[in-house]
């Protein structure tokens, strides 16, 4: 079984590619920070227990390895090093500090943008992965004007802020690269909410304001036409362009031209045909924020006695210096060409952000507040990891005996699974790895429901074999044995 190493797994656009490989059943490890909230094992699940709650089936789940791709080796311990040389053919880069200011105390942007890529080409020349996907940005451009080409780089242009400067050098880091196959480059423009319900986990650039406006609706009024100030305050007309694209688009793109290594070796512009007016999105966010607060229930808009409004000049200076940050982002878009795209994929055309869509986009954004707080951590009813680790030694395989053999993989698909090789002693499962190995011959599949209701005993594993609720896949091992190994596996967490 080959993996796919992607790297930015818990962003907007890294979620959103876990979700098109889970669905496609193409196998993906991840790396993932842990947080002094939850593990990295944990971040994932959040991910994937809301695709399936959107989806209404159960997902696969990648192999999750807690690392950072600003550390040497990815922060990564030698044993999963190892794993994903051995098992990873091809790697997707999505990880990407979205800093606009320079951050003199954490080094964004560009600790992630230019070391953390520069670090993960160096994993990729010491272990041999050859195949490697960039996600940069459309505004690799800086302040250019016109046509900019999926073929240009670096024309000397200058950037409107680092974040820019950033995804520049990284993505020359990625092309300097003789070690890898040509690499697939992939620049999105402005990345905006799914093009169906506006889920976003992002909220910058083109949520700005709208956040901005939001923040201060208990102190200000701001029933009028704010919208129309806020583009005077940031020297705009109205008629400015802005290419954006919904999050779920792109996602499905980089997915589809992943899968056919005919398209590989070249640089995507992720960008509409055409684009929308500054005007237009001012006006939609004029009229979301309205709507908004004239919900029923406390309203965001209503000034408590003693809490004072803000006037205007106020309000004005609030929001020029909250913006400046966001004043490049805000210009006139050049024009991107699409000739790749559009060969390698005219039957996946960019959609038309129209005002319907903006419309959802700005609504999920206040709905959610701008996504504060943030929901709780999901728990699994049942835990399969943690019910396997009560049952079987975690590592390396054990030393070559007379009668050991390695090889059968395990997959539970569902809220707490995950994918394992077991190792084998005389017939029984003696330590066990996150992960199918490519060496495995044999696997067994299921979902975390069924594992339970195993450990439970209101199914044995001959019922579930019979009924299609445990698949058996391989040669190695006759059906016998590998129900055998997984009535040993629920029959000890009992005990």
């Amino acid at each position: 079984m080959a993996y796919h190493l992607l790297t930015g797994a818990t962003g907007l656009v890294g979620s959103y590619l876990l979700r098109e490989f889970a669905r496609a059943e193409r196998p993906v490890a991840v790396i993932v920070r842990s947080t002094p909230r939850e593990s990295a094992r944990q971040r994932i699940e959040d991910v994937m227990v809301r695709w399936e709650r959107e989806l209404g089936y159960l997902l696969p789940r990648p192999v999750v390895f807690e690392g950072d791709i600003v550390q040497p080796d990815l922060g990564l311990p030698p044993e999963a090093v190892r794993w994903l040389a051995r098992n990873c053919e091809s790697v997707i880069h999505s990880a990407a500090s979205m800093t606009f200011q320079p951050d003199s105390r954490r080094g964004e942007p560009h600790r992630t943008n230019v070391q953390g890529t520069a670090n993960l080409l160096e994993f990729c020349r010491r272990h041999g992965l050859r195949k490697f996907h960039h996600v940069s940005t459309a505004f690799v451009c800086g302040l250019r004007t016109g046509k900019v080409l999926e073929t240009e780089l670096d024309v000397g242009q200058q950037y409107g802020n680092v974040y820019e400067q950033s995804k520049v050098e990284g993505e020359k880091l990625v092309r300097a690269a003789e070690f890898l196959d040509p690499p697939t480059v992939y620049r999105p423009a402005t990345i905006v909410g799914d093009s169906r319900t506006g889920y976003t986990t992002s909220y910058h650039g083109i949520y700005a304001p709208l956040k901005l406006a939001w923040a201060v609706a208990d102190k200000v009024d701001l029933t009028l036409r704010w919208g129309e100030s806020l583009m005077r305050l940031l020297g705009l007309s109205g008629s400015e362009r802005k290419n954006l694209v919904p999050v779920d688009w792109v996602a499905g793109v980089i997915a589809w031209l992943h899968a056919h290594p005919e398209h590989h070796g070249k640089t995507y512009h992720l960008a509409p045909r055409s684009a929308v007016r500054v005007g237009m999105m001012t006006e939609v966010m004029q009229e979301a924020l309205r709507e908004a607060l004239s919900r029923p229930g406390r309203r965001k808009g209503e000034v408590p006695p003693d809490q004072p409004q803000i006037d205007t000049d106020q309000f004005a200076a609030f929001f020029r210096a909250q913006m400046e940050v966001y004043r490049s982002h805000w210009r006139d878009d050049p024009e991107f060409d699409l000739s790749n795209l559009l060969a390698a994929a005219p039957h996946l055309p960019p959609p038309e952000v129209d005002r319907d869509m903006l419309r959802r986009i700005c609504r999920f954004a206040l709905e959610a507040n701008f996504g504060w707080p943030k929901p709780a951590p999901s728990r699994p009813e049942f835990d399969v990891h943690e019910h396997l680790r009560r049952v079987v030694a975690e590592g390396p395989p054990p030393a070559h005996r007379n009668g050991s053999h390695a090889g059968v993989g395990l997959q539970v698909n569902g809220p707490g699974g995950g994918q394992w090789e077991l190792f084998l002693e005389n017939g029984r499962v003696v330590r066990l790895r996150e992960g199918i190995g490519a060496d495995c011959r044999a696997s067994l599949y299921l979902n975390s429901r069924t594992f339970q209701r195993l450990v439970q005993k209101r199914i044995t594993v001959e019922q579930a074999i019979e009924v299609g609720q445990v698949l058996v896949e391989g040669s190695e091992a006759s059906t016998a044995q590998l129900a055998a190994i997984l009535q040993a596996l629920t029959k000890e967490a009992t005990g």
